[in-house]
């Protein structure tokens, strides 16, 4: 089955653009011109990976990105214009797995469309693992199983979190620059802001004290970036 990529945006010349070139790369690809139509359509049809504009009518992408991490871990690319940073760091932290701005080339948007899926869905055959991971405060982690407990609470992460939380996990103790964690958890050569660690982080810690306060064992290591209390 083809992978399926839902583009979300209100310029056609955009839609047209990405739309012929991702099928040239034999994705198959559904548009939406506005966030209510994404929405229905990204629920619907259970599309592997959303393409969303920031600026759209009806819905805007920062609150359809809010409403699908309600219900779904599908990977999202965030389209943003150039010098909307904030815009751009909001988005991860709503739960955008990467971004792209405007122009962009369409060589960068088909290698971050190629990377997020192959982090998120490992090609048929890859060695699995049964590691199991355990951390302060009760933590475990399933790595074949992609579980993640407190105690015996399971904790719902999305596909980047559990990486990030993976990670530090396995090298506890240890500081890991940001630089090591994108590459780590986003799982290629990201080229972007490390502060798109921070929001990933910060999403994260929340995460696990939701669950437990002691769950949350990640510190900070100024100027560097984050290591996991052993």
């Amino acid at each position: 089955m083809s992978t399926r990529i839902l583009v979300v945006d209100d310029e056609p010349s955009v839609t047209d653009l990405l739309a012929y070139n991702l099928r040239k790369a034999h994705y198959d690809v559904l548009i939406a011109s506005d966030g209510r139509q994404a929405l229905q359509l990204a629920r619907e049809a259970s599309p592997d990976l959303i393409l969303l504009d920031l600026m759209l009518p009806e819905v805007d992408g920062l609150d359809v990105c809010r409403e699908l991490r309600k219900s779904t871990s599908v990977p999202i690319i965030m389209v943003t214009a150039l010098g909307e940073e904030t815009d751009r760091v909001v988005g991860l932290e709503v739960g955008a797995d990467d971004y792209v701005t405007k122009p962009f080339g369409v060589r960068e948007l088909l290698a971050r469309v190629k990377a997020v899926l192959r982090r998120t869905r490992p090609e048929n055959g890859e060695a699995s693992t049964s590691t199991i991971l355990r951390g302060p405060g009760d933590v475990t982690i399933d790595v074949e199983r992609r579980l993640v407990t407190v105690g015996e609470r399971p904790l719902e992460l999305t596909r980047l979190e559990f990486n990030l939380l993976q990670c530090l996990m396995a090298n506890a103790g240890r500081v890991l620059s940001r630089e090591r964690l994108l590459e780590q958890a986003w799982g290629y050569d990201f080229v972007g802001d490390t502060r798109a660690v921070d929001s990933a982080i910060k999403r994260l810690r929340a995460a696990l004290r939701s669950a437990a306060a002691e769950a949350d064992a990640i510190e900070a290591v100024r100027g560097v970036g984050y290591r996991l209390r052993s």
